[in-house]
């Protein structure tokens, strides 16, 4: 009986180890660095992409092509082409020279030739000075089209690092349990050894082969994680979701001088306040170019053109062609006196449209300041948490040293043993979830602050 227990077990310990060599087997992979990263995510993330299209567009709307300075130049040219068959009747009348009945004439036929080819100049001197402001809205139209950029690069890059970190943070809490797993793999052969020499009773064999089982299950839970999030950070970067890679796991916060740099500078870098700047400024914009509404429009146009006629011989008149060359030039002014109550109608709307972006950016302006506030505060906590944690693992890990010890003589019992190596496990992820914790925090302020693009990682 004491034999078929003993194989049991022995079989059982080998299904364990090749467990854990599998588990501990690594496939050479990729280091991906964190600006390797962002180097990616700015190339090939779809929403970047997209924000980059958008500023091209702008890039082509504020240009000199779409600015209403250039003049319209416009050609036309045509040809028309007329066969025509007539007959002519006297209607009785005597030819002088015959005495007789005058004989109808038919001309079958005949045609009828035109041609004309004109060139057209069209081109605005004044306008009320609409275009000028018109033209300068659609420059700070691309100013904040580029801000919305920035926004959705910065917004990526902070979901990017959020996952990032989290490969991280997994890749990490692997380490730790496949430590902790090789320590209760040892306990295992301790206590098969201490059993056959009773030293030890039956129990505590098993309750150190359920801990190993526990310890392979949590590694294997943490590894599909860890395949999952990595399978995340693929899709943000558009790499094959089979793209292997490691990150690297080292970590450096921000001094709090340059923080506190970066704080006081917030309100000239966030990108919110900025757009609600832009915004304020094509409103102002929108109001100048719908004034320009009261004022004339001086025009210069301006024309060449060429008509050819062909002309075919009729009964009375031989056949003819001719050639008319025209070239004109001059000035119009046009002046709307009364639109039907349009211009006023835009001045109207376009100051409303100003006052609510004014009012908007007392709402922004505040909002800001109470998010950095609250980044700032979470900010504070996390890295503290960081720093209770860190002093935490030391003495975790000194308690499971001499919980170790003791074991090994006997002093401790298993259970004991096995809450000090949990503590010392939870201690352990722990630390790192607050590290990452704390760094996500961190992000989230340089954000805040306008500065989130001008850092290293």
């Amino acid at each position: 009986m004491k034999s078929s227990v003993m194989s049991h077990k022995h079989n059982y310990i080998k299904k364990v180890c090749f467990l854990f060599w599998v588990l501990g087997h690594h496939v050479i992979a990729q280091q991906l660095t964190k600006q390797d990263a962002i180097q990616l995510a700015l190339e090939n993330n779809f929403g970047i992409q997209i924000a980059t299209n958008r500023t091209k567009i702008a890039t082509n709307n504020k240009g000199i092509l779409n600015s209403g300075y250039l003049p319209i130049l416009s050609g036309n040219i045509g040809a028309n082409y007329q066969t025509a068959t007539t007959s002519t009747s006297f209607s009785g009348a005597i030819n002088q020279n015959t005495g007789q009945e005058r004989a109808d004439i038919e001309i079958k036929d005949a045609e009828t030739q035109r041609y004309n080819v004109g060139l057209n100049l069209n081109y605005t001197i004044f306008d009320g000075l609409g275009r000028y402001y018109n033209y300068k809205k659609l420059k700070e139209q691309y100013n904040l089209t580029e801000l919305q950029a920035r926004e959705t690069i910065e917004n990526t890059i902070l979901q990017l690092f959020s996952i990032y970190y989290e490969v991280a943070r997994l890749s990490e809490n692997i380490e730790i349990l496949k430590e902790t797993l090789q320590i209760s793999k040892e306990r295992v052969v301790r206590s098969k050894y201490q059993f056959e020499y009773g030293q030890n009773t039956k129990l505590n064999a098993l309750n150190a082969e359920v801990d190993v089982a526990n310890d392979s299950i949590r590694i294997l839970n943490t590894r599909q994680q860890l395949e999952n999030t990595k399978r995340d950070l693929n899709v943000v970067l558009d790499k094959d979701l089979g793209f292997e890679f490691q990150v690297d796991t080292i970590i450096k916060f921000i001094a709090k001088e340059e923080l506190d740099t970066y704080i006081s500078q917030s309100t000239e870098n966030n990108v919110t306040l900025l757009q609600n700047r832009s915004n304020i400024q094509i409103s102002d914009y929108d109001i100048k170019v719908s004034r320009s509404g009261y004022l004339p429009t001086v025009g210069l146009v301006g024309s060449y053109g060429w008509n050819q006629n062909r002309n075919p011989p009729s009964i009375f008149f031989p056949g003819n062609v001719s050639d008319v060359y025209t070239l004109a030039a001059g000035v119009n002014l046009t002046w709307n006196l009364f639109d039907g109550g349009r211009t006023i109608t835009k001045m109207k709307n376009a100051k409303i449209a100003l006052e609510n972006q004014e009012v908007l950016k007392k709402q922004v302006t505040k909002g800001v300041a109470r998010d950095i506030a609250n980044a700032l505060g979470n900010y504070k906590n996390r890295l503290n948490v960081y720093k209770i944690q860190q002093q935490n693992v030391i003495t975790s890990q000194n308690n499971f040293e001499r919980s170790q010890e003791r074991f090994k003589l006997g002093q401790v019992t298993s259970i004991e043993f096995r809450q000090a190596q949990i503590n010392l496990i939870l201690a352990q992820t722990n630390k790192n979830a607050a590290k990452y914790d704390a760094k996500i925090a961190e992000l989230q302020l340089l954000q805040l602050t306008g500065q989130l693009l001008n850092v290293d990682f």
